[in-house]
């Protein structure tokens, strides 16, 4: 396992904040009211997760006599207050409950895990056997999810604009991936390397949803967030990987702003700089990849980029230069000069990322 220096956990959620603030100024008070109180919630969760860095963070350990290729899962519920993590309602192994909220938290915990495991090798979150704690119901009509550095977090959405944030798989195995950096690349959560951050969980995310599915490349929708936006919102999902920037375009949400080429880089000092937003660049460069190879996309293309995420050689600022030469010399070490380099190559040419 690297650390890349030793992991600085950081807060990230589904919803960037600048989709949030969008909402905060809606007409409708009732819509407003309510991302305004997701705001000060997220607020209260960054505080106290740059805290828990500062003070330490308890250590999980697997039960005693765990297996590796096995999840340890708990799912608390916190009944619609803010104190995590809540009352416990499902361990590993207990049967499902009347809660399909508990239910499918359990199953996207088990469907990340198990991509990881079985593709790569890889136990759990950290590599050792982190055990895999969430908790629903968090919140009034919260409007988000998050990683917090030690656990996953629900809310159950407003039912206006987002519903339950369980239904979409991708979206629980996004959250986890950030998991996963933060105990190898630990990329800062800022410009370009928080981009990369956010990329790799959409990536992984999506593979998550495919390997579920036991879709190819060709049958996946690309989408990131399917089944989260409320029937009165015009979109389809938070994001799309294969055309970024057509996600949604709604009068209240406003329009996806993820650019899928350099030429359209979005230069701005909120959103962490932007890491939802520019994200789209590297996220359309990995479907360019794993369509023109086709087949499974967490095979070859997949292996490519978690190989270069856990390999120890990105750094915490890597640009978006840094790591897509990374992932061309990983393709050349692992393929040759066959057809995994020249997608990899071609798919950085098509968005405009410089490679060295």
């Amino acid at each position: 396992m690297t650390t890349n220096g030793g992991f600085e956990p950081v807060f990230c959620t589904i919803i960037p904040p600048h989709v949030l603030d969008t909402l905060a100024q809606a007409e409708d008070r009732a819509i407003a009211d309510k991302a305004r109180r997701t705001l000060q919630q997220d607020a209260y969760e960054r505080t106290s997760r740059r805290l828990t860095t500062v003070l330490g963070a308890p250590v999980l350990a697997p039960p005693a006599g765990a297996a590796e290729d096995k999840p340890t899962r708990t799912i608390h519920d916190a009944k619609h207050k803010q104190d995590l993590p809540g009352k416990k309602v499902r361990g590993e192994g207990d049967k499902p409950g009347k809660d399909a909220t508990v239910n499918r938290a359990y199953a996207g915990l088990g469907a990340t895990f198990d991509l990881f495991s079985k593709t790569y090798h890889r136990n759990s979150i950290n590599g050792e056997g982190l055990p895999l704690n969430a908790t629903v119901h968090f919140g009034e009509d919260y409007n988000n999810a998050f990683w917090n550095g030690e656990q996953m977090v629900f809310g159950d959405g407003d039912g206006e604009i987002f519903l339950d944030f369980t239904l979409p798989v991708d979206v629980i195995g996004h959250e986890l991936t950030h998991g996963v950096t933060q105990y190898t690349a630990n990329l800062t959560y800022f410009g370009q390397p928080g981009a990369l951050n956010e990329h790799f969980s959409d990536v992984f995310g999506s593979l998550i949803k495919q390997y579920t599915l036991g879709q190819t490349a060709t049958e996946a929708d690309w989408l990131i967030g399917a089944g989260l936006l409320a029937p009165r919102v015009t979109g389809t999902a938070l994001r799309s990987m294969k055309a970024p920037g057509t996600a949604y375009d709604d009068d209240v949400l406003g329009k996806d702003p993820q650019p899928a080429t350099m030429d359209d880089y979005v230069r701005t000092g909120r959103d962490n700089g932007g890491v939802h937003i520019n994200s789209g660049i590297p996220n359309h460069a990995f479907y360019l990849v794993a369509t023109a190879l086709a087949g499974h996309s967490w095979e070859r293309a997949g292996q490519i980029w978690y190989d270069v995420l856990t390999g120890g050689e990105l750094d915490s600022q890597a640009s978006f230069t840094d790591f897509a030469t990374l992932t061309l010399a990983k393709a050349r070490a692992s393929y040759g000069e066959g057809e995994e380099l020249q997608a990899v190559t071609k798919a950085w040419e098509q968005v405009g990322v410089p490679t060295r």
